[in-house]
């Protein structure tokens, strides 16, 4: 089991940053793939960016892509999702993921994540 805690979300401006983090205790943090999804009022979670055991690999959605940076550090179990350039679209309740190693793993895929966050609210407004 693995317990994940969010923070970091908040109200920004249009064209502002913030920087979510996300805290893992439990079993080894660098046995697990870590993702971030985020769920806007009236819509399907979606999927946001996800980083593999090493950091040596990351996919980020389309929408995001140029803007969102993912990170971890395995050395303090905790992920990070630099969010630049902000945008009202990005309002959303943001939710981190952990995905144990398996053979096939899919960084991408919702539904291979198996332990979740209880989400923070970010607000892109003016």
């Amino acid at each position: 089991q693995v317990q994940l805690v969010e923070s970091g979300g908040g109200l920004v401006q249009p064209g502002g940053s913030l920087r979510l983090s996300c805290a893992a205790s439990g079993r080894t943090f660098s046995s697990y793939a870590m993702g971030w999804f985020r769920q806007a009022p009236g819509k399907e979670r979606e999927f946001v960016a996800a980083i593999n055991w090493t950091g040596g690999t990351t996919k980020y959605a389309y929408s995001v892509t140029g803007r969102f940076t993912i990170s971890r550090d395995n050395a303090v179990n905790t992920v990070y999702l630099q969010m630049n350039r902000l945008k009202p679209e990005d309002t959303a309740v943001y939710y981190c993921a952990a995905q144990i190693i398996q053979p096939r793993y899919d960084l991408l895929a919702e539904y291979k994540y198996h332990y979740w966050g209880q989400g923070t609210q970010v607000t892109v407004s003016s």
